[in-house]
C-alpha cells in the first residue's frame, strides 16, 4: 500500500511538468487551432539563456529568472509576429508544419551555441533532496513543480475568467472575424497568447533543467504535454490540467506494476483508446462546424 501511496504521488508531481506543456498547447490552440510543435524548443531556448546568464556572466539568480521569462515572452510574441503571421492564406497543415520549422532551429540553435553535452543548471533546489511526507517521499523539486504549476493554473482561469484581456481571448478563439468586427484587436490577441504560452513553457524547462539538461530534454515533456492536451480536449484547460496528471498517475504506475520499459507508450495508447470512445478528448464539448 505504501509503494502504491509512493507512485500515486510521484505521478501528480511528474504530472505537473506534462500540466505547464499541455496549458501552454491550450492556451494557443485556443485562439488559432494550431497545435503548437515549438513549444518546448521555445522554453528550451530560454532554460539555456538562463544557464548562459547563471553560468557564463555570474548574474543573481533572482534576476535571471525574471529576465528569462521576459525574453520568454519576447520570443513568442516575435514569432508570432515574424513567422506565423507572414503565412499566406495558411491552412491547419500548413501551420503545424511551420511550427515544426520552428522547432527544428531552435533545436539546432541550441546545440549550434552549447553543444550537445549534458549541462548542470544552477538552482538553488537539488533534485536530490526529498521531503518526508509521513512514510512517503517526495524530492523538493517536485514539490515547488507542483506548487508552481497549481499557482499558474490559478492565475491563468482567473485571468481568463475575470479579465477584459482574457474574455477578448476567448472571443478571438471563439470566432476571429468576428471578434475584429467587434472592435477586438486580434492580431495583437495572437501576439499576447503566444506570448504567455512561451512564459508557461519556459517555467516548465527551468523546473526540468536541474535534473537533466542537454537540447532534446524538452521532447518527451512536449509529447506528454501535447498527449495530455488531446486526453482532455484541446480547447479545454482544466481538462488538459487534469489529463495531466492521470496521465503522469497512470504511467507511473504501469511502470511500477507492468513494465517500466513500455511506460513512455502508455500515454500514446491511452490517447488512441481515448479518441476511439470520446474524439473532442475527456473534457471537452463535440461540435461540428456548418459550412
Amino acid at each position: 500500500m505504501l509503494d502504491f501511496l509512493q507512485m500515486i504521488l510521484s505521478g501528480i508531481a511528474v504530472g505537473s511538468s506534462y500540466a505547464l506543456m499541455g496549458m501552454a498547447m491550450v492556451l494557443i490552440y485556443k485562439t488559432s487551432e494550431v497545435p503548437n510543435f515549438a513549444q518546448g524548443e521555445m522554453g528550451l531556448l530560454c532554460a539555456y539563456f538562463t544557464y548562459m546568464l547563471l553560468d557564463g556572466f555570474g548574474v543573481a539568480l533572482e534576476i535571471a529568472i525574471p529576465l528569462t521569462l521576459a525574453v520568454a515572452f519576447a520570443l513568442g510574441a516575435v514569432l508570432e509576429f515574424a513567422v506565423l503571421r507572414r503565412a499566406k492564406n495558411p491552412s491547419v497543415l500548413s501551420m503545424i508544419v511551420i511550427t515544426i520549422g520552428m522547432e527544428m532551429v531552435l533545436l539546432g540553435l541550441v546545440s549550434w551555441k552549447f553543444g550537445a553535452d549534458q549541462k548542470t543548471l544552477p538552482f538553488p533546489i537539488s533534485p536530490y533532496d526529498s521531503v518526508a511526507l509521513g512514510d512517503i517521499y517526495i524530492s523538493s523539486l517536485e514539490l515547488l513543480t507542483l506548487g508552481i504549476a497549481l499557482m499558474l493554473m490559478i492565475g491563468l482561469f482567473i485571468f481568463l475568467r475575470t479579465t477584459r484581456l482574457g474574455m477578448a481571448m476567448k472571443a478571438t478563439q471563439q470566432n476571429f472575424n468576428a471578434a475584429k468586427l467587434m472592435g477586438i484587436r486580434t492580431h495583437r490577441i495572437m501576439m499576447l497568447t503566444w506570448g504567455i504560452s512561451a512564459v508557461v513553457g519556459c517555467i516548465a524547462a527551468l523546473l526540468i533543467a536541474p535534473t537533466i539538461m542537454h537540447p532534446y530534454m524538452m521532447w518527451d515533456p512536449l509529447l506528454k504535454g501535447f498527449a495530455a492536451a488531446v486526453m482532455g480536449g484541446m480547447t479545454s484547460l482544466p481538462g488538459a490540467i487534469a489529463a495531466a496528471y492521470l496521465l503522469g498517475i497512470i504511467e507511473n504506475l504501469f511502470g511500477g506494476y507492468v513494465s517500466i520499459e513500455f511506460k513512455a507508450v502508455v500515454a500514446f495508447a491511452i490517447i488512441v483508446l481515448i479518441l476511439c470512445v470520446k474524439p473532442s478528448g475527456l473534457f471537452a464539448r463535440h461540435y461540428v462546424k456548418k459550412v
